[in-house]
């Protein structure tokens, strides 16, 4: 199989609801995101491709759009900020676009990630 991958960043704002309220994560904090998609395959385009790397960007203008600099709360719901909810919505837009997505993880820092991968 061969396999490609490349990273998006984006900064935005979340709570983390349910959390008890002594825990850090439930009060309103942001994050510098690393959105990191992959896609394989089995085989390549004529020029060697699975994808041209140019063609992943449009996941960065959909970031832009819809998800830097803003709060997740309000784009995606209160119960859908973690990491690993972020790590499905991304898969599912990326999955809708290239049918060759695998995965896709979600970072909040360099220590941390989450990934969905079906």
């Amino acid at each position: 199989m061969y396999r490609i991958a490349k990273k998006f960043t984006f900064s935005a704002s979340h709570q983390i609801k349910g959390l008890p309220l002594t825990h850090k994560c439930s009060r309103l904090h942001g994050h510098n995101y690393t959105i990191e998609v992959e896609l394989i395959s089995g085989t390549l385009d004529a020029v060697g491709f699975i994808r041209d790397y140019a063609e992943l960007d449009a996941l960065q203008n959909y970031i832009k759009e819809k998800f830097d600099h803003r709060h997740l709360n309000d784009v995606v719901g209160d119960d859908f900020t973690t990491a690993e909810h972020l790590a499905r919505h991304f898969y599912d837009w990326c999955k809708a676009e290239w049918s060759e997505t695998s995965a896709v993880r979600v970072s909040e820092n360099i220590n941390t990630w989450a990934e969905y991968r079906p």
